[in-house]
């Protein structure tokens, strides 16, 4: 099988109608534009929206500095591990169709798991579940890529992993990791499509979520933000590299289901919107209620998790349980992900709100503890209490 070239819209799109320029709060603003005048980024968009209504949208800095590209809010993004949480829901939507249970060994969907063995070479005792996968304990080490485009199907993918030792026993510690490359593999056996293929029928298309891909376009390279990384004398930035912008004439790039996706802060805001509003966004249904409550609720148990203090996993989704530092300013039981170029999305159902973040940093060290997370979230709690 291999991967399709641009696959959430293929077909002609409807003409984007005119919209009015959306809110600022100027606090928002001025706070994270001290951080790009730091050279900390290049350029940003960032949302804060309640009740589904948006109060605050900008785009400020630059897209490209070379090409002296100012940012724009239809920039597209690498949102790398973002991903997962699109992916997790894909599999939810299966196992609310019978198509699989999140307790149904991965064996029963990809045999090369029957017989996976610990890095000492024994056995593996407990059996690996789907569930595992969604929760990053399933202890799957990885995978190691060539460079350059990924062009291995999920099929050889998943089976490469299940050749690798298990770092524990699943279930007995979290890891973060990219078995979410299997959960695609799974959604691709359970569905009988590629797992780009049903990822954007299924969820992009409903959503109108018209720019996520996997794949650029042409039209969409020319708004990629361009990723940057702090020069060597630490006094400005310099582009960084991105493996998954590979539109190389006839190279056909695997959808990776832990990473690949391209999207706008439209996107990504539809996409949490739904599931604010459990499972449902302007009269489409994509989850049930119950299935929403199960992906946003604590699955991890008292295990230790990252990637910040005080947080826990759902399925698919990083849970904050007790707020502190970074996540101070939401409320216990928020969700959200993060993507390693700075990208960012946290969701708080106390408040209704939530709060997005699209930059193209290389270099962070830990994109959900930076400081424009930071800012973002507590300068957007003023402007909701101010309300």
């Amino acid at each position: 099988m291999q991967p399709r070239l641009n696959p959430a819209y293929a077909e002609e799109q409807p003409p984007r109608a005119a919209a009015s320029a959306p809110p600022r709060v100027p606090a928002i603003d001025a706070a994270l534009q001290a951080l790009l005048d730091q050279h900390e980024a290049a350029g940003l968009v960032a949302l804060v929206a309640q009740n589904g209504t948006v109060i605050h949208q900008s785009a400020i800095g630059s897209a490209n500095l070379e090409e002296s590209r100012p940012m724009t809010a239809d920039a597209m993004f690498w949102i790398a591990s973002m991903t997962k949480p699109m992916t997790a829901s894909a599999v939810m939507i299966l196992e609310e169709e019978g198509r699989l249970s999140i307790d149904d060994p991965v064996s029963k969907h990809i045999p090369s798991f029957a017989n996976l063995k610990l890095s000492d070479g024994s056995p593996v005792k407990e059996t690996l579940l789907i569930r595992h996968l969604l929760t990053h304990t399933s202890g799957l080490s990885g995978l190691e890529r060539p460079p350059g485009p990924e062009t291995r199907t999920l099929e050889e993918q998943a089976n490469l992993m299940a050749q690798a030792p298990l770092a524990f026993e699943p279930g007995s510690k979290w890891a973060y990791g990219s078995s979410l490359e299997v959960a695609g593999r799974i959604v691709e056996v359970a569905s009988g499509q590629p797992f780009d293929e049903f990822l954007a029928e299924r969820v992009f298309r409903p959503l109108d979520m018209r720019e996520a891909t996997f794949v650029l376009s042409d039209e969409q390279a020319a708004r990629l933000a361009t990723t940057y990384r702090v020069n060597e004398s630490r006094d400005g930035l310099t582009p960084g590299r991105n493996r998954y912008v590979s539109n190389v004439p006839g190279i056909r790039q695997t959808p990776m289901p832990s990473g690949g996706l391209f999207a706008t802060v439209r996107d990504v805001q539809r996409f949490y919107q739904m599931l604010l509003n459990d499972g449902e966004l302007e009269g489409v249904r994509i989850l049930q209620p119950e299935t929403v409550a199960r992906m946003t609720s604590l699955q991890t148990g008292e295990l230790p998790t990252g990637f910040t203090p005080g947080n826990g996993w759902g399925l698919g989704v990083c849970i904050v349980r007790a707020p502190q530092g970074v996540s101070e300013a939401l409320s216990p039981g928020s969700f959200g992900h993060g993507g390693a170029h700075g990208t960012q999305v946290w969701c708080d159902p106390e408040r209704h709100a939530l709060y997005v973040l699209m930059l193209q940093r290389a270099d962070l060290p830990n994109s959900d503890n930076s400081e424009f997370r930071r800012l973002l979230q507590n300068e957007g709690l003023r402007a909701l209490d101010a309300q």
